[in-house]
Formats: structure tokens, sequence, C-alpha cells
């Protein structure tokens, strides 16, 4: 006969460290769970951003490389150029969305894209707007219209993401320039290029956000350079204009020369759509703004307190001028410094310290540049003689509308 089995022993309660050890794994996991998204979103950010820096760092050494040949042989060769400008400006240009509050409600007003009518009027049409990073840290350059009024901004970049929280940084309505500011990790920001060395006739491309339709590119050539009096709201204006294709939404977006390098910021076109004819504000107006307001948050500008026009052939007759040149003066501001310094109604600007003055708009752009406090000799037409005014050079007030 077989012997009884013994009687099971009854189950004893786990020792301490065993329930320390199961809880320790279960919060383990519960970590693991919690934080496995977070770690998963910054390795696939940190693999798009390895990935977008490789793009441009290939495309930025190849635009170097064909730089330095003599000609492009095919039309195959000019499209790599197009396709490798595309891949290094990419990953710099964003889409900016603005809200106003109304009643208690968002409504989107952003990006307003100016067109200018028959007589220069500057109109407004709703559509997307654009900007590109010009630095890592998060700086942004855009057009002032795009942002003007809003109350709530976001901007999406290249690889998707989206940030909420945006600083206005500063405003220029005169040049319709405005610099944001985001904190985000893995910015690629543009490159600047010298508009001053573009040619009528070079090729360049136009990036941004037509329509909603995010990274569009498209190609043109530089059609004119320093065109004038456009728009009666931005009287700091010299813009280059060409013929790539934009439309509502382009506002703010980067114009590309064929080394990648941004060479402008798109701006407005005639008509409430594409034409033929778009304008884009030139990099050496934009940077000079943008380092501006990234320095102080505003900018300062000379100013003389003249009204100037066109010297048409009939102003230049009545005058006596030989030829139709030059600013003249159809109102000067009480109290400002050409009153001060003897300037008069009828004079006619002919040089601004020991530089020829073309027109209304070049005095202008001249001024501005002029050093506030530095006194200036200027060259005036009266009377049929011409003598000479020294004027010294004041800030220009925030509130006057014109120069």
């Amino acid at each position: 006969m077989q012997d009884p089995l013994p009687e099971r022993l009854p189950s004893s309660p786990a020792s301490p460290s065993v329930g320390a050890s199961r809880l320790l794994w279960i919060l383990l996991m519960l970590s693991i769970l919690l934080v496995a998204p977070y770690v998963a979103e910054h390795v696939q950010y940190a693999l798009t951003y390895g990935r977008l820096r490789a793009q441009v760092d290939v495309a930025t050494e190849e635009l170097q490389g064909l730089a330095k040949t003599t000609e492009l042989v095919s039309l195959a060769d000019t499209s790599k150029v197009f396709r490798l400008v595309a891949q290094r400006i990419e990953p710099s240009v964003v889409h900016i969305d603005a809200a106003q509050s109304a009643d208690g409600h968002d409504m989107r007003v952003s990006d307003e894209f100016p067109w200018l009518g028959p007589r220069g009027d500057v109109q407004r049409v709703v559509g997307q707007g654009s900007g590109v990073i010009v630095d890592a840290s998060g700086y942004i350059i855009t057009n002032f219209h795009v942002i003007q009024n809003s109350t709530r901004l976001a901007v999406k970049l290249s690889d998707g993401r989206i940030v909420d929280k945006v600083t206005i940084v500063g405003a220029d309505p005169l040049t319709d320039l405005a610099v944001l500011k985001i904190n985000a990790e893995g910015l690629i920001p543009a490159t600047w290029g010298d508009s001053h060395e573009l040619e009528t006739g070079d090729w360049v491309l136009a990036v941004g956000n037509p329509y909603g339709l995010d990274g569009s590119v498209t190609c043109g050539i530089v059609s004119a350079k320093q065109r004038r009096r456009l728009a009666q709201q931005n009287i700091y204006q010299d813009f280059l204009q060409t013929d790539a294709a934009v439309n509502p939404g382009n506002s703010g977006g980067p114009l590309v020369n064929v080394k990648g390098e941004m060479v402008g910021i798109t701006t407005a076109i005639v008509g409430r759509s594409y034409q033929g004819i778009s304008f884009a504000i030139p990099s050496e107006i934009a940077r000079d703004v943008y380092e501006k307001l990234v320095k102080t948050g505003s900018v300062s500008r000379g100013w003389l307190g003249v009204a100037p026009s066109d010297v048409t052939p009939e102003v230049a007759k009545q005058r006596g001028l030989a030829e139709a040149r030059g600013a003249f003066v159809r109102a000067i501001v009480p109290g400002s410094p050409a009153q001060t310094a003897g300037f008069a109604k009828g004079d006619v600007i002919l040089k601004w310290d020991g530089q020829a003055v073309a027109d209304p708009t070049e005095l202008v752009l001249a001024i501005g540049r002029t050093k506030i406090g530095s006194t200036v000799k200027v060259q005036i037409w009266r009377d049929g003689q011409e003598i000479e005014r020294q004027v010294t050079v004041a800030e220009r007030p925030s509130d006057l509308p014109q120069q």
C-alpha cells in the first residue's frame, strides 16, 4: 500500500523583498508606457532633422560645385539646379496661420496677400501666409500684412510640427516686414544672398504656401529691379519684379537664386491672382530691417520733413532745369529739419550727401539710411541756380503717414 501523499502546505505570504520587486517592475513598465510616445516622437524628429540637414548639406555642396562651372550644357543641368535649390530651401520655409478675435470667436484673417491695382492701390484678399527661418534659434522673417492685427499665431514647420507659441519680435509696416520668434529644436535657417548682385534675366525661384499648398516651388526670372512707387503704404520700397508664379499664400516666403540663397521676400502681385508680374522685397533691405528688429524691436530712420514728388518735364521747364531729375518739394512739415535748414516749397533736391537724386523714392531711401543726428550737405535747385543747404537729420516720427 502506497504511503499517503503529503498534505500541501498552505501558501505563505510573499516576502517584503519580492513584493517590492514586483511593485518596482510595475512602476517601470508604466513609466516606459508613458515615456515611450515622447521618446518615439523625439527620435522621429531627430531622424527627420538628420535627413533634412543631410539634404541641405548635399544640395549646398552640389550647388557650390555647379557654380564653379562656366556654363550649363543641357536642360537636364538646369533641372538639376532647380531641384537642388528646392531641396536646399525647403526645410527653412514655414506656413504661418493667424487669427483675430471677433465677439469672442476666432476669425481667420491670416495672410492677406496684397495686390497692386491699376493705380497701385493695395487691396487685400484672403489666402495663406509663409515665412522663412533665418536663424537656428527660431527667428522667422515674413510680411507685416501676414500678421497684421492678429491675436493668435501658429507656425507649421516643414517636418510637420506645429508651434502655437509665437512671439512677434517687431514689425516695420513701411517695408511690409515682420520678425517672429519660436522655440523649437532642429531648425534649419536659410542662407542670405545679395540681391544687389542680381541682374535682369537671372533665374529665381519662389517658395511658399499658395492657397495652403505647403512647400510649392515656382521659377521665373528677374524681370526688373528697383520698381518703386507701387504701393503708398510701403514708402521705403525698392522691389524686385519677377515672373515667378506667386499667389495668395506666398506672402512672406523666400525668393531664392540659383545658389539656393535667399535674395528676396515675396510681397505683392499685380491683380487679384497671378498674371505674370510679382514683386519681392530685396534681401538688401530685408536683412537690414531684420537685424534692426531683432536688436531693438523697431526700425529708426532719418527724417528730413519734406513731401517730395516727381520732377516732370513741365516742372523742369518751369524751374529752368535742363532735364527732369531730382525730387520736387511740394510741401514742408512745420518744425522739421527741412524748415530749420531753410528749405522752401518749390525747391528741387538734386543731391543728398554727395549722391545724385534720381527720383523721390531714391531720396526717401537715402534719407532713411542716413544716421540720425548727422549733418548732411544737400544740393538744391532754386530760382534758376544750384545752392547748398546743410541739414541735421532727425529721427522719423512714428506717426507720420509719409516722408
